[in-house]
């Protein structure tokens, strides 16, 4: 079962914070509180609409805990768990204003997050049976990186590097505009990238071309990213490193679809980056309804 780290987690208890500040303005739900008496309570299921996977369960519970720490929110599902039409993810009971006031922040995680880790499990399940996983990327919703992250997970998906402070990633714009002292080769920007950083940091570079990719393996990279090869070319990239430089890793990127992503699994490459996981995931499903 995928869980927040403390940094998520942190960062999960930020964002709830500026979304109550979105929809309150430092001041209150003016519709609750004009038709909602101060003492009313209730209880609610929170549904699943569709089918797919749960992510931001946890967020969610959180969103109530912040608002009003006398709301029993029960988590009945934990993420990652499968959902289908009618599963019922979790029961809320407690003051009615406080429900009403912090439902759809609640429901602006789940639908989002959850949505991230249905697109995600399908891209894992159509590489099923190959040796190959399926990552995200940095092209998040800014802000909201480390939740849609764990949601990757929850999906059963692979974290790439977290920022630009974590990883190594060496990429075309990088090298237009580097210098290696004469000797401009991308072996040997991976050795001069190999000088700057700690021992165990990853460096990873990027290619598009079969030349380039045999230029780079002679570095030594930990990874060599495949950009929009063909699969004729990422079979021969896959050839050339398990005859030459087995321990590197090859991770295919670039346009990749669920029409697409099982013929390149099936290359041999050991890693594929998905940017859509993240911004083309749509909203999953999900609402409340009132237990009577």
């Amino acid at each position: 079962m995928p869980e927040l780290s403390p940094t998520e987690l942190d960062s999960a208890r930020k964002l709830i914070q500026v979304a109550f500040a979105e929809d309150l303005a430092d001041s209150e739900d003016i519709t609750t509180n004009s038709l909602v008496p101060v003492t009313a309570t209730g209880s609610i299921n929170v549904v699943s609409r569709e089918s797919g996977v749960l992510s931001g369960c946890v967020v969610a519970k959180e969103v109530f805990e912040i608002f009003d720490s006398q709301i029993q929110f029960e988590s009945l599902l934990h993420d990652g768990a499968k959902l289908e039409p009618g599963s019922v993810i979790a029961k809320i009971s407690g003051s009615m204003r406080s429900i009403l006031t912090a439902e759809r922040t609640a429901l602006n995680f789940l639908t989002m997050l959850s949505g991230t880790a249905s697109l995600t499990r399908k891209f894992v399940d159509a590489v099923a049976g190959t040796e190959a996983k399926i990552l995200d990327t940095r092209k998040t919703l800014p802000g909201i990186r480390e939740l849609q992250k764990f949601a990757v997970r929850c999906g059963g998906g692979t974290n790439h590097r977290m920022g630009l402070f974590d990883a190594v990633l060496i990429k075309d714009n990088h090298l237009a505009w580097w210098s290696g002292d004469g000797d401009n080769t991308l072996a040997n920007a991976v050795a001069s990238s190999r000088k700057m950083v700690a021992s165990e940091v990853i460096v990873e570079i990027e290619v598009d071309s079969l030349d380039q990719f045999r230029d780079a393996v002679q570095g030594d990279p930990d990874i060599v990213l495949l950009d929009n090869m063909t699969l004729e070319q990422l079979r021969e990239a896959v050839r050339f490193r398990n005859q030459n430089k087995p321990a590197i890793q090859l991770e295919a990127s670039g346009g990749v679809t669920l029409n697409t992503v099982a013929d390149i699994a099936a290359t041999g490459v050991d890693r594929i980056s998905v940017g859509a996981l993240t911004h083309s995931a749509v909203a999953l499903d999900i609402g409340f309804d009132w237990r009577i």
